[in-house]
């Protein structure tokens, strides 16, 4: 069976373990050495240095022993040192040192977004939220994917994302959100399920591609689910039937390739809006801002909500507006 340079470093470097400590034993009783000359004894005869005594000086028995530990240790240090000199030469040393430093940056990460498949659909979404300005972390199991992944900057990893442990290696106990691209509705369920249990407070999109998937997938744990095919259907019912509407609405969804953006601010416990009525706030007449809906904390939503409305803390703002404005009524409110 053929095994990776890795797997060859790992197994003769144990075995190699194994013959020194059998050596410097050997040494210490057979020879009657002391500790200290045993072990040096047994490094300088694997190590092939070799040493001043002829070998007329030493009894027999350390001789066929030394014939041992040359033969044995020899072995196992060029089965190690042949699979570390491919390793170099294949540029897996340098592979594993980059996937060490990713998994160091997966680990420092909190709050980010996993995405599960790097299709077209994963690729568009990976490239958004970097716009966005939000962390990634990309699971596909094709080489191919992971590495054109990797090639455009993204944090990505090969494995089976219906595997626990490459949830887990991805971060997910401290993701904030975890999206599944892939086609196959079987699999989403499944990633889905996985992820709600090892993970209850994450929250889950998933794909799917059949009507009747979408309550096996929310009965697993999903918090949203995206049927392209409908989405896709009802955006070209809207341009056929409402075309300035789903003008605006690509304008509002093309965020950074217009000044116009419709917005979501999560009101802050600490910030000085608590409290305020929404005229208070002049959203409008310092801001040119419009508040198109509020989201309260147990989910009612208030539309084109009222000026006398009271904001709490918690609730979900959505503001439509240009991006400046948008920003400067972030910070005035220390959103």
């Amino acid at each position: 069976m053929s095994r990776t340079p890795l797997e060859r470093i790992k197994i003769g470097g144990m075995v190699l373990s194994i013959v020194f400590g059998l050596s410097v034993m050997g040494y210490r009783w057979i020879g009657d050495y002391s500790w200290l000359d045993a072990i040096w004894m047994a490094t300088i005869t694997i190590s092939t240095v070799g040493y001043g005594e002829g070998h007329s000086v030493l009894p027999t028995s350390i001789q066929v022993w030394t014939l041992l530990v040359i033969g044995t240790g020899i072995s196992a240090a060029v089965y190690t040192f042949t699979g570390l000199f491919q390793m170099m030469i294949e540029g897996e040393l340098e592979n594993i040192l980059g996937r060490r430093k990713m998994t160091k940056e997966i680990k420092s990460l909190s709050g980010h977004t996993i995405i599960c498949g790097y299709g077209r659909m994963g690729h568009n979404l990976a490239k958004e939220l970097r716009f966005q300005g939000k962390d990634t972390v990309i699971i596909d199991s094709n080489a191919d994917s992971i590495t054109e992944a990797a090639a455009e900057g993204f944090l990505a990893l090969i494995g089976d994302a219906t595997e626990e442990e490459t949830l887990l290696n991805a971060g997910l106990l401290c993701a904030g959100t975890l999206v599944g691209t892939f086609p196959n509705d079987a699999d989403s369920v499944f990633i889905t399920l996985t992820a709600r249990n090892l993970n209850p407070q994450v929250r889950i999109i998933a794909r799917a591609e059949r009507e009747t998937t979408e309550k096996k997938l929310i009965q697993a744990g999903a918090d949203s689910v995206v049927m392209p095919t409908v989405v896709t259907a009802r955006q070209m019912g809207r341009l056929i039937t409402r075309p300035t509407t789903a003008h605006l609405i690509r304008l509002v969804d093309e965020q950074g390739r217009s000044d116009f953006e419709l917005d979501e601010l999560k009101v802050p416990a600490g910030s000085p809006i608590v409290g305020m009525r929404l005229e208070q706030t002049a959203a409008h007449r310092d801001f040119h801002l419009l508040v198109v809906a509020i989201k309260s904390v147990d989910g009612d939503f208030e539309f084109n909500p009222d000026a006398s409305f009271k904001i709490q803390a918690l609730d979900d703002l959505m503001i439509l507006g240009k991006q400046s404005d948008i920003a400067a009524f972030r910070t005035k409110f220390a959103f």
